[in-house]
């Protein structure tokens, strides 16, 4: 029994498919009822818990195989990560508890980074989980092709995608979310000793340039890049709701600057399979 949380999303889901397709029995955890009722319909066991309620938790995982784990993302953290400290007192709290087999976290590029920034939040998790003494597999995929989903309406409508990743040339590490659910879905079925690393990324690295090219691609006109310099960024985050921007912006930095990057020596890498333009026309 493989108790998949985060099953919702994208990767999560993709994950649960991969292995139903495989005959595998699965669980999903789900904090609403409603939302588990597909699940169901396609033959898994559903259990309800909050990412924050250990006992709930410890009961969704009691006599799994494996857990999958995918913390909540907080885009606008309190100063400290409290609320990502909570999640991660809860599944420590239950893991001890349910003892399964191995444990799978999605945790994200860049939690190996000494600076602070937004992505410390998965760094905090890694380190929790990693005393915990079982069978530990931590994935690390790169940045997520389909975050360009927010670039879909300035794409159609005036030809220009805004970038905060910069230069426009750069190629950064990036993944299509149906790779890191297909790849979890391998690494869950696999027994291992230890806390093993892997590092996750597309077939090859993609710049702005080349996102606003397969954004081109599929509308057939032709998109560009605009970036947002780095000056305006937290008058402009603040103006859209954020309290503290200063780690998003600080992970911006990370990834502009270099610093957030894979290259753990005790990490294996993988390459996905899903190219950029496969991605863009199922967002277009």
């Amino acid at each position: 029994m493989y108790a998949i949380t985060g099953i919702t999303g994208k990767v999560g889901g993709e994950l649960a498919k991969s292995l139903l397709a495989r005959g595998r029995p699965v669980r999903a955890v789900v904090r609403d009822a409603k939302k588990g009722e597909a699940w169901a319909k396609l033959g898994c066991e559903v259990a309800l818990a909050e990412m924050e309620d250990a006992t709930a938790l410890a009961k969704a995982f009691t006599g799994a195989t494996a857990a999958f784990i995918l913390p909540p993302s907080d885009f606008d953290p309190k100063p400290g990560y409290p609320e990502a400290q909570r999640v991660i007192d809860s599944v420590v709290s239950a893991l001890r508890a349910a003892a399964p087999a191995r444990v799978l976290c999605l945790s994200t590029i860049g939690a190996d980074a000494t600076q602070d920034n937004l992505l410390s939040q998965r760094t905090l998790m890694e380190e929790a989980l990693k005393p915990l003494g079982m069978p530990l597999t931590i994935l690390r995929p790169g940045w997520f092709i389909e975050n360009a989903l927010w670039d879909v309406p300035a794409a159609r409508g005036s030809g220009l995608i805004y970038s905060f990743l910069q230069p426009a040339e750069k190629p950064f590490p990036m993944v299509a979310t149906r790779d890191v659910g297909r790849v979890a879905a391998e690494l869950i079925q696999e027994s291992h000793s230890g806390t093993r690393i892997v590092e996750l990324e597309g077939p090859r690295r993609i710049s702005p340039n080349d996102l606003a090219a397969a954004f081109g691609r599929a509308l057939g006109k032709p998109v560009r890049v605009e970036i947002v310099t780095r000056d305006g960024w937290e008058t402009l985050f603040r103006s859209q709701g954020m309290k503290n921007p200063l780690p998003r912006i600080s992970m911006l930095d990370g990834f502009n600057e270099g610093w957030i990057e894979f290259g753990d020596r005790g990490a294996t890498s993988i390459k996905g399979r899903i190219d950029v333009d496969a991605v863009v026309a199922g967002l277009i």
